[in-house]
C-alpha cells in the first residue's frame, strides 16, 4: 500500500493588468482624495482590466506558474479556480481557463467563498494530493473586481483591484515541508454586511435590478472591520497553537489584503512586527481571490521566500468566511 504524502507548493505565478489607477483617479468624480484613501485603507493604487474576464487574468498567472516549474499545461491533472467574478455563471471559469491554457488532460471546477476562496481552494487541492488522487493540482485565485464595483460609491469603489495568482501543488518529498495545517470557519451571521444583492437565482437580472444598482458590492465597512480583526486573529491563534508556533519562528504572515489597518491589527495581536508581514495592498488594493497567491509569487520572485520558511496564511471574507493555514515553504 502506497503511503500518502503531504501536499506542497512547488511553483507560483501571478499577473496584474498593466493599467494603473492611483487614488487621484477617483478625485474627479467622487468626494474623496488620496490622503483619505491612504489613511483608511493603506491603498495607493490598483490595477483594472479594461477588456476580458477573470480567465484572462488567470491565464498568464497559470502560464507563469507552469513555466517556472518546467512542465506543460498537458501535464496538469486538475485545475481549481477560486473566484467571485467568474467570466459567466456557467460554464465554470476553470473550464474556460483549461481551454485557453491547453490543459487537455485536466478536469476542473470553480470554488467561491468570497475573499476566502483561494484559501479554501488550497485546502481542497491539498486533500486531492494527500489522498493520492492526483500528482498535481493547479490552484488559481483570480478576480476582476472592477466588474462588480459601483464607481459612484466612495466607500467601496476605492477598495478593490483586479489580479490573479496561481500555485502548483504536488506531493512533498520531505514530510517536514508543505501544507501542514488548515483552520477554516464560517459565521453566516455576517452575510448581510457584505454581499452582491442581485444576479443569482434569488434576484435574477432584470431592468429593475440593474437600474437600482443591485449587481454591485454592498458593504457595511465598519461592521465588517470589527469582525475581520478578531476573525483573522482567531484563525492565526489556532494555527499557531496547534503547530507550536511563536512570533520568533514564523518567517512570514501572509494576510488577505483587504485593509492595512486590519493587517496591522492582526500582526499586532500575533506579536509580529510588520517586517514579517507580506503587504502589497498599497499597489493592488483588494484583489479578493488573488491576494494570497499574488503575495506568495511576488515574495518568491524577489528572493524573500526560502525553503523551510514557516508561513501563516490568514483570510476573511463575506459570509463570513475565514480561516488560516500553516505552510512550510518547499519551493
Amino acid at each position: 500500500m502506497t503511503s500518502l504524502k503531504r501536499a506542497a507548493i512547488t511553483s507560483v505565478g501571478h499577473y496584474v493588468p498593466p493599467d494603473v489607477y492611483d487614488n487621484h483617479y477617483f478625485e474627479s468624480f467622487l468626494e474623496t482624495n488620496d490622503q483619505w484613501i491612504r489613511e483608511r485603507t493603506g491603498i495607493v493604487e490598483r490595477r483594472f482590466l479594461k477588456e476580458g474576464g477573470a480567465s484572462d487574468l488567470a491565464l498568464p498567472a497559470a502560464q507563469l506558474c507552469l513555466e517556472r516549474r518546467g512542465i506543460t499545461a498537458a501535464d496538469v491533472e486538475c485545475i481549481v479556480v477560486a473566484t467571485v467574478t467568474p467570466d459567466m455563471i456557467f460554464p465554470p471559469t476553470a473550464s474556460i481557463l483549461q481551454g485557453k491554457l491547453g490543459a487537455v488532460n485536466a478536469w476542473c471546477f470553480d470554488l467561491e467563498a468570497a475573499c476566502s476562496s483561494f484559501l479554501y481552494a488550497l485546502n481542497v487541492g491539498a486533500r486531492m494530493i494527500e489522498s493520492g488522487a492526483h500528482r498535481n493540482v493547479l490552484v488559481v485565485g483570480a478576480d476582476k473586481m472592477s466588474a462588480i464595483m459601483n464607481f459612484e460609491d466612495r466607500n467601496t469603489a476605492v477598495l478593490f483591484g483586479d489580479g490573479a495568482g496561481a500555485v502548483l501543488l504536488e506531493p512533498s518529498e520531505d514530510e517536514s515541508l508543505g501544507l501542514m495545517d488548515f483552520y477554516l470557519k464560517v459565521d453566516p451571521s455576517g452575510g448581510k454586511n457584505l454581499y452582491q444583492p442581485a444576479g443569482g437565482s434569488l434576484l435574477p437580472p432584470t431592468a429593475e435590478t440593474v437600474a437600482n444598482k443591485m449587481h454591485y458590492i454592498v458593504q457595511d465597512g465598519k461592521t465588517v472591520f470589527k469582525a475581520a480583526v478578531p476573525g483573522m486573529q482567531e484563525a492565526a491563534e489556532m494555527i499557531m497553537e496547534r503547530n507550536h508556533l511563536t512570533a520568533d519562528n514564523i518567517r512570514w504572515l501572509v494576510p488577505h489584503q483587504a485593509n492595512l489597518r486590519i493587517i496591522s491589527a492582526t500582526a499586532d495581536r500575533m506579536g509580529l512586527p510588520m517586517e514579517k508581514v507580506m503587504v502589497n495592498i498599497d499597489k493592488y488594493g483588494n484583489t479578493t481571490s488573488g491576494t494570497l497567491p499574488i503575495c506568495l509569487s511576488e515574495w518568491w520572485e524577489r528572493g524573500d521566500l526560502a525553503k523551510g520558511d514557516s508561513l501563516v496564511l490568514v483570510t476573511f471574507g463575506a459570509g463570513y468566511t475565514y480561516g488560516g493555514a500553516y505552510v512550510r515553504w518547499a519551493y
